[in-house]
């Protein structure tokens, strides 16, 4: 698998958050959601405090190239 910037713990969160993202989407009007909506907040919080945001020049471009790149990766593991 080819290197990026972000470490694979926080690709690995931003898969996990659009699974989850995707599951709710799925989810009947009526359909209980409150567990997978709790799960996003946990995984956003999780994504939005990992320590290599922290690092200088981090920009918001940074996250959106985050998702891109979670989305290729999530792709991949699908198929």
């Amino acid at each position: 698998m080819a290197r990026t910037p972000f470490p694979d713990d926080l690709v690995e969160l931003q898969v996990q958050w659009l699974r989850t993202y995707r599951e709710l989407a799925r989810q009947p009007a009526e359909a209980g959601t409150a567990v997978l909506r709790r799960r996003l907040i946990v995984l956003s919080c999780r994504i939005e405090a990992h320590a290599y945001w922290a690092e200088p020049n981090r920009s918001p471009a940074g996250r959106v190239e985050l998702r891109r790149l979670a989305r290729a990766r999530g792709w991949v593991t699908a198929a």
